[in-house]
């Protein structure tokens, strides 16, 4: 049985200062924590119910140097920040952070509020093999559990790194920086991109002025229908899918 004092912390990880505080994050998932204790990508300690543990034997045998502990579905309910708690969840440390690295293409998010467009963006940047994506600092956090989860598994493979997005356009102008608007250049009349930065804006407000002024090319995705706008991670994936293949 956990102590209070271990269902205070793990419990206040949900909050961005805690994690940042103490270096640690929060992964819930039969997936996530599967792919976590296959990578052995800094986890300390599983948090799991005895069905869980069973059908995971051999992996969970296998990290010896991770504290395995079964828990109770009703304690596992405590520790979730989700409305409908997974069979395990892993308490991890957060990586260090790393530089941003000129080569290929990346993604620029600003103002990204929702954890599950972050989470998402992060698996559509995996899947189209992009290994960095760099946020504005008033971007929802990249460990907030439910971005975790939205990941799949994606956030042990792209690289999440924090600057303001103007001065980082500003920092690399020989990148072609690709802003998408509402009005720019239809995408399926642009050429496919090898190299430079892809700029995606806040769900609602879009890329800011500023940001507009200083990337170095508009896009925008042709509109057929009536709709006002997109969420910002399905345009994320529609412009990835067409520029990058």
């Amino acid at each position: 049985m956990l102590s209070k004092a271990q269902i205070k912390y793990i419990t206040g990880l949900q909050h961005k200062k805690y994690r940042q505080k103490f270096g640690q994050f929060v992964a819930e998932g039969d997936k996530i924590v599967q792919e976590l204790l296959e990578t052995g990508a800094g986890v300390k300690t599983i948090f799991a119910t005895r069905e869980w543990l069973l059908d995971n034997r051999e992996l969970a045998e296998k990290a010896a140097a991770v504290e395995v502990l079964e828990v109770t579905p009703e304690t596992l309910r405590q520790l979730s920040s989700l409305s409908a708690p997974n069979r395990a969840l892993a308490l991890a440390d957060i990586p260090p952070a790393r530089d941003f690295v000129p080569e290929g293409v990346s993604l620029a998010l600003e103002t990204i509020q929702d954890p599950g467009n972050l989470g998402t963006i992060i698996r559509i940047a995996d899947w189209f093999g992009i290994r960095q994506i760099v946020c504005s600092p008033d971007c929802v956090d990249a460990f907030n559990a439910k971005t975790i989860q939205a990941t799949m598994g994606s956030f042990q493979r792209v690289t999440v790194i924090i600057r303001d997005i103007p001065q980082f356009l500003e920092k690399h102008p020989a990148l072609p920086s690709y802003a998408a608007t509402l009005h720019g250049n239809d995408i399926t009349l642009t050429k496919k991109v090898t190299e430079g930065i892809l700029l995606i804006g806040n769900e609602s407000r879009g890329l800011s002025e500023e940001v507009l002024r200083r990337s170095s090319h508009h896009i925008t995705i042709p509109r057929i229908g009536q709709a006002e706008s997109l969420n910002a991670a399905v345009a994320a994936g529609i412009i990835c899918g067409r520029l990058l293949i």
